[in-house]
């Protein structure tokens, strides 16, 4: 019977580990990069060794498990190499798989694992990180390649994030951005030099200055993340001192003429036709893109024999109850009533429908730029030009503070006028009744 009292702490550094029956690395070449790497550093470098059978058990085939041991300041971990030996194949003193007919090959595969182990921690020097334990376990944790780019970690990162999928789809647009400016960024690459090139790189694009600002909040984001994983030192924090320039956007919006342009419009193509009727239901309700695209026919109700809308926004997780037969004369019922709700709400890529907006803008002969959330902009616009306060508007499009909707507020000339007009009448009904009262 096999001995569960055998020394198995074998200790011996594994770049040390000669291989059976071949000349194998010695691992110079990986200590002189480390040299190289932290000359003028203290260096506190990980011990790596092989473990076998650490819990002294074996297992009911009589094997037991040989780990790699990491110590650093008198703190341990271990990492499973699925490699299960019988105590007969295992040398102690050379912390070797002996006796076996794959020895050779068992080696070879414990010590390609722990020069792995090495190159995760060498990649974090390389980037100016003290390696810690945590990190090592993080990175085998994650598969992470040894040599990452910047833009692969960000692609992962994104992947595996658990951000709204409007939210990823603007990441990734970033991340593809950065790629054809720079191929193969490396984390050290992205200094306060970077962000101004990068910065003048996509102005050169035609870019205006909201959408440069867009991809350099992207960008910061993704800097955010890689300084949270240890990938970049928080002193190498490339937006310290660089400032993000943006303008005041302009809100488009519909006026009462151009949405009855767009009320009139005869359109042939079911798809045309399908994508504007959706975009006048939101110039009807003020629903963003996201929740018009997952209603669903519980989300309508009745109240007191009314439709109702009620539904939780996906951006806010705010709960709203919209009278649909109270707001613009119920007309978004009428084109509720020409659609199966499933259908009308599956519209496709955000995007994409923009691109059939613009068409739309086109035969309709509107002379405005229109995405699909000019219709939340207009909705709310005309509903104030109608009078409506603006802290009703705001309870109507879900907003937590009256000056997010104030954004919206734009004034039309002819609301100004219609004001003006109101204040003169009232001045003449005031001076009339006090001539009256004065006779």
């Amino acid at each position: 019977m096999y001995g569960l009292d055998c020394d198995t702490f074998a200790e011996v550094d594994i770049l040390s580990i000669p291989l059976e029956g071949s000349s194998p690395p010695t691992g110079a070449d990986l200590l002189e990069q480390y040299k190289q790497c932290i000359f003028g550093r203290k260096m506190e470098k990980i011990r790596y060794r092989l473990v076998y059978n650490r819990k002294k058990q074996l297992n009911k085939q009589g094997t037991a498990l040989v780990q790699v041991e990491a110590s650093l300041n008198q703190r341990k971990i271990y990492f499973k190499t699925n490699i299960y030996l019988r105590p007969e194949n295992w040398d102690k003193q050379t912390a070797q798989v002996c006796n076996h007919p794959q020895s050779n090959d068992l080696n070879a595969m414990l010590f390609e694992f722990a020069l792995h182990l090495q190159g995760i921690e060498l990649s974090f020097w390389k980037r100016g990180i003290q390696p810690t334990l945590a990190l090592l376990r993080d990175a085998i944790k994650k598969n992470t390649p040894i040599n990452v780019t910047f833009t692969v970690f960000a692609k992962e990162y994104v992947k595996h994030s658990d951000r709204r999928k409007s939210t990823k789809d603007n990441l990734i647009t970033t991340i593809n951005v950065l790629q054809e400016f720079r191929t193969g960024l490396d984390f050290k690459d992205i200094t306060y030099s970077f962000l101004k090139d990068f910065e003048a790189y996509l102005r050169e694009k035609g870019n205006g200055v909201n959408t440069v600002a867009k991809h350099l909040r992207q960008l910061r984001t993704l800097v955010n993340e890689a300084i949270n994983q240890g990938y970049i030192h928080a002193d190498d924090y490339p937006f310290r001192k660089f400032k993000i320039k943006q303008e005041k956007g302009r809100h488009e919006f519909l006026t009462p003429d151009e949405l009855r342009k767009l009320e009139n419009l005869e359109v042939e193509d079911k798809k045309l036709r399908h994508v504007l009727d959706a975009f006048l239901f939101c110039c009807y309700v003020g629903l963003r893109f996201s929740d018009f695209c997952q209603l669903a026919p519980e989300n309508f109700i009745r109240v007191n024999g009314k439709r109702w809308l009620h539904f939780k926004s996906i951006k806010t997780g705010i709960e709203l109850r919209l009278p649909l037969h109270l707001l613009f004369e119920g007309k978004a019922l009428t084109i509720l009533d020409r659609y199966n709700i499933e259908e009308f709400a599956s519209l496709g890529c955000n995007s994409d429908v923009n691109k059939y907006l613009t068409q739309i803008a086109g035969i309709a002969r509107i002379r405005k730029h229109i995405t699909y959330h000019t219709a939340r902009h207009t909705c709310a616009t005309l509903l104030i030009h109608q009078g409506v306060p603006i802290t009703t508007v705001q309870k109507l499009l879900g907003h937590t503070s009256v000056k997010t909707t104030e954004i919206y507020s734009e004034v039309l000339s002819s609301t100004i006028l219609r004001d003006l007009k109101a204040v003169k009448t009232r001045k003449k009904r005031l001076d009339f009744q006090s001539n009256f009262v004065a006779r």
